[in-house]
């Protein structure tokens, strides 16, 4: 990861960390790089959620874009995954997202995609970061009729709308579905898919006013779903964060269904009609310790990556795999999208249940989850604490009286002086007592920051 920007992009509090300065500089460095470096006028598609400062920052990366010559395409309040649909399905140059997705309104964020749909290449952005840094010499402006200009494109929207009706292989006729926006880009999206379908929809937290997005709604917050879909005596329900490229779902009886669940019951079910490419699912380190038991019962394998739907993405590419994922909801079906998709992965349940004919409770029956928890530990420096004699050796002592009944993972975090450990094991007491065994480790070597 780079000095601004981190697995999914640069993030941080709008106009404190990232500000118009950057994404100005942002658009300057992409027009360049994807127009007047290749000879030609770049085409860039831009959408946004729905936090107050995602106008400003589009209005500051289109004056850099149309400044260095490209056109820009504007999608306006639209999800994560239709900037990535647009731009492989209408081969635009590249695409922007501005959301700090499932953070609190005042942050925001500035996520990339190349022009087949997925993360930008790495070294892309560490040339962005160059040009900021003023490590790059100032680049030409375009004059006269090599200006670019900004068009309006909201009906790109409607097409991935669209798109999204066509892959549902059945009606929703008779299906009570709770949907939870966060008052987020869903809510520009979900309801007219769910409608469309047939389904008898209940939607919550879907009138976004600028400083609302997940605020107790949405993913971060799928208690708010849990009660309504109780109350209500909904089929099921999908709750999405700020900017909808993920989901997490609450069954029948209420249950949370993360993204491990999701992993499990699609693996499964896509296992079940020859259709799980080399009999793979891709998931991440985090991911819980009962996941990869229920996958071996069933005869699936994994392959595990480092935290970040970017590394799942990658070795997803690399491999030719299907189905991939992260607990927090980041959910990618290869065949239809090349990131996360919070809709996406809701249609995708829904056709198991359908097709199953089994509520979603029943089909989560043979995954156990195990209890986990994560603490954070702020040190002076991540390096040194992880490669600490003693806290490797408490490390060790945990993990050998865990044995096969639990696991602990202790990673630096990528973008905060923190030490991350997490224990699993078969019950939560346990748990915090090798959380803080470790933690105790950490403080008597002195290795916490003041």
């Amino acid at each position: 990861m780079g000095k601004y920007f981190g697995t999914d992009g640069f993030r941080g509090e709008a106009n404190v960390v990232l500000t118009v300065e950057h994404a100005f500089k942002v658009g300057r460095y992409l027009g360049w790089y994807f127009g007047a470096k290749h000879g030609k006028r770049a085409s860039v598609v831009i959408g946004k959620d729905t936090r107050r400062s995602s106008y400003m920052l589009e209005d500051a990366l289109s004056a850099g874009l149309t400044a260095s010559g490209a056109d820009v395409y504007l999608l306006h309040v639209t999800p994560t995954p239709s900037v990535s649909y647009i731009v492989r399905s209408e081969q635009y140059d590249c695409g922007i997202m501005i959301s700090a997705s499932h953070n609190v309104y005042y942050d925001n964020g500035i996520k990339l995609f190349n022009n087949m749909g997925r993360k930008m290449e790495s070294e892309v952005e560490q040339e962005i970061e160059a040009y900021i840094d003023g490590e790059i010499p100032e680049l030409p402006l375009a004059v006269r009729e090599d200006l670019g200009r900004t068009i309006d494109y909201s009906a790109g929207r409607n097409r991935y709308i669209g798109y999204l009706i066509s892959l549902a292989s059945r009606s929703f006729k008779n299906m009570k579905i709770g949907l939870d926006c966060a008052n987020g880009s869903a809510s520009q999206i979900a309801r007219s898919v769910f409608n469309a379908l047939g389904a008898t929809t209940y939607v919550i937290n879907s009138e976004p006013n600028g400083i609302n997005i997940n605020d107790n709604a949405g993913s971060t917050h799928i208690e708010v779903l849990q009660k309504y879909v109780k109350e209500h005596q909904l089929d099921v329900g999908f709750a999405y964060d700020g900017d909808a490229d993920r989901c997490i779902a609450v069954d029948e009886n209420g249950e949370v269904v993360d993204g491990d669940k999701i992993l499990y019951v699609c693996g499964k079910y896509l296992k079940k009609q020859g259709r799980l490419r080399e009999n793979t699912i891709v998931t991440t380190i985090m991911a819980n310790m009962g996941l990869f038991k229920a996958l071996d019962v069933e005869g699936i394998n994994y392959k595990k990556t480092p935290v970040g739907d970017r590394y799942v993405s990658e070795e997803m590419t690399e491999g030719g795999y299907q189905l991939g994922g992260e607990q927090s909801g980041h959910i990618i079906y290869s065949k239809y999208a090349k990131s996360g998709d919070g809709v996406l992965t809701s249609l995708m349940i829904m056709e198991v249940i359908l097709e199953e004919k089994e509520s979603l409770g029943k089909l989560c029956e043979g995954l156990q989850i195990y209890p986990q928890l994560l603490k954070n530990a702020k040190v002076k420096d991540k390096t040194q604490a992880r490669e600490n004699k003693a806290v490797q050796e408490a490390v060790e002592q945990v993990a050998e009286a865990l044995g096969d009944e639990g696991r602990i993972l202790v990673r630096e975090s990528g973008t905060e002086p923190v030490i991350r450990v997490m224990v699993e094991a078969v019950s939560d007491e346990l748990c915090a007592k090798y959380v803080n065994q470790v933690l105790d480790v950490i403080e008597a070597q002195g290795l916490l920051a003041e």
